[in-house]
């Protein structure tokens, strides 16, 4: 008889979802997968909002990790723009007539406490509380 045409029994055979999951669980992920799992994990860790579910006018404790700093103008004053996110979502901190904020940098976690502001497509917190990770 060929090996094609054998009979199985129920149990003698894996079938495709418990093979597929097998797969998924040896196979490594992405690092970005994986750094999206520590961000929300470190943001759990802190008890902070999810920055998916953070509406306008919310007053929010945010944690994430540091993506970009740079210096905007804004009326003539210098303010520092600082983006981070946290694997789900991002908030734009932006600090009023700072130039730069020691231990700020891009790969830092923080902790922000704030009201969030909706500017076009992208949710602001001015002048938040901060707690560097």
């Amino acid at each position: 008889m060929k090996a094609s045409r054998m009979p199985h029994r129920r149990g003698d055979i894996v079938s495709g979802m418990a093979l597929r999951r097998l797969v998924e669980k040896i196979t490594p992920k992405s690092v970005a997968e994986l750094d999206r799992a520590k961000l929300d994990q470190f943001r759990i860790d802190q008890d902070a909002h999810a920055l998916d579910a953070v509406g306008d006018r919310q007053r929010v404790a945010v944690a994430g990790e540091v993506r970009s700093v740079r210096i905007v103008p804004r009326a003539g004053a210098p303010a520092l723009e600082v983006l981070v996110t946290d694997g789900r979502g991002a908030v734009t901190a932006v600090f009023l007539g700072r130039r730069k904020i020691i231990g700020v940098s891009p790969g830092r976690r923080l902790l922000l406490n704030g009201l969030t502001v909706k500017d076009r497509n992208r949710m602001l917190i001015y002048n938040p509380v901060y707690e560097l990770r």
